[in-house]
């Protein structure tokens, strides 16, 4: 007779444990999506370029508005912790000195999709809206353009847009923060 395979999914406390013992170590291009280790597709270039020319464009224009996080984790419920490429987070940067970030503390969160636009946007997209993150860009680089998406529900983000070059974006929870889809697909 045939047993059922099982699938365990690990909580975010489970996964810290694991780096500890060193089964997984800090470098490791993995990150923890509904209490499943998944391992993330390695940066190309013209990815990087993108996450820096947000990174460069975001902190000047944020100033102390929001902390400016890159490719950092953030704790989304017990069994997620993802790294967005980028992530603007409420201030004060004190905070996360002893704790990522949370959910309540995330005011946008965007991702730079170069070979993982599906992951993103079947894997990571209805995470973030389940756990409530007011808006999401997904920089999808192979089309051209920015995928933006807002009014997070259970089911999914209720509002999404698409950008193209010439357009501007500006974020939800700061509204004075802009930037062209030009700079941001370079």
């Amino acid at each position: 007779m045939a047993m059922p395979l099982t699938h365990r999914r690990f909580t975010v406390d489970e996964y810290h444990r694991m780096v500890d013992a060193g089964v997984l170590h800090e470098d490791d291009r993995v990150e923890l999506l509904d209490g499943e280790i998944v391992e993330v597709t390695p940066i190309g270039p013209r990815h990087a370029g993108c996450v820096d020319r947000l990174n460069s464009r975001l902190s000047r224009l944020c100033g102390d508005q929001a902390v400016l996080r890159v490719q950092g984790p953030v704790v989304l419920g017990l069994r997620s912790e993802p790294e967005p490429d980028v992530t603007l987070l409420r201030p004060p940067i004190e905070q996360y000195a002893n704790a990522h970030p949370r959910a309540a503390d995330i005011l946008l969160v965007i991702e730079v999709a170069d070979t993982s636009v599906e992951y993103d946007r079947s894997g990571k997209l209805p995470l973030y809206a389940r756990m409530g993150i007011p808006e999401v860009w997904l920089v999808n680089l192979p089309a051209d353009r920015i995928e933006t998406f807002r009014d997070p529900r259970e089911s999914g983000y209720f509002t999404a847009r698409l950008v193209s070059r010439g357009e501007t974006l500006s974020t939800l929870e700061l509204p004075d923060v802009a930037l062209s889809a030009d700079d941001i697909l370079g």
